[in-house]
């Protein structure tokens, strides 16, 4: 199958499961996962309307962000380390990421050096995997308010990723949770937090069902990954 013939189906999964659960697809974003894919794979896809698209490291993104349309949006899923912060904060338009108070400060810090205002996701460990980075559940309302109070960052929401299983319906709890937990920093904020960025390929169907409104899609939308990145092509 072809890479428009494959975001024509992924498309099609998503009105569907918007149409199950009686939401709009409007409200749910395609972000296509470019991680170790080509940018001549993402130019195709900005041919079929895709604007937004998410990386994993900051290194990938660099080569492969100075070789696609300046018109794209970048999202940086992947984790964060303080040294990177600065590439992060001018490279990209939201960090999904933000799993620690202190990567959350350096942000701000580079955010206020460049005069921008940083959209976030605060990233929670919802199943506690030790290989997982994010927030414990417990902890996240107790920092939320110190990260709100950095003035360069803007928390639009909150992220996590769900545990592989080949059976979706197995995780449902987790996007439950993470809907949830949403709604608790909801209250404690007094405001709106827009997004809930859950749902990858093998279960994103169930994460809208959930309430999604950001879903992370790389292997059923691109394809295996290479076992070389190959970012310029």
């Amino acid at each position: 199958m072809e890479l428009d013939e494959r975001l024509h189906v992924i498309r099609e999964r998503i009105n569907t499961a918007c149409e199950l659960a009686g939401r709009d697809p409007a409200e749910v974003m395609l972000l296509p996962i470019s991680k170790n894919h080509s940018a001549g794979a993402v130019r195709e896809l900005t041919y079929h309307g895709c604007r937004v698209f998410g990386e994993s490291k900051i290194q990938e993104a660099k080569l492969k962000i100075s070789n696609c349309p300046g018109n794209i949006e970048w999202h940086l899923i992947g984790h964060l380390q303080s040294n990177k912060c600065r590439d992060a904060v001018r490279l990209f338009s939201m960090i999904h990421s933000v799993d620690r108070l202190s990567i959350a400060e350096e942000i701000n810090k580079h955010a206020h050096n460049t005069a921008k205002d940083m959209p976030v996701l605060l990233e929670v460990n919802v199943a506690g995997e030790g290989t997982k980075h994010g927030f414990k559940p417990a902890e996240l309302l107790d920092i939320l308010e110190p990260i709100n109070d950095l003035p360069r960052l803007e928390i639009h929401g909150l992220m996590t990723l769900a545990p592989w299983t080949p059976e979706p319906e197995k995780v449902r709890p987790v996007f439950q949770q993470l809907r949830e937990l949403r709604e608790a920093c909801q209250q404690k904020l007094g405001a709106p937090l827009q997004h809930l960025s859950m749902g990858m390929s093998g279960d994103f169907e169930v994460a809208i069902d959930e309430g999604s409104t950001l879903v992370r899609i790389g292997t059923a939308l691109f394809g295996p990954r290479p076992t070389k990145p190959k970012p310029t092509e």
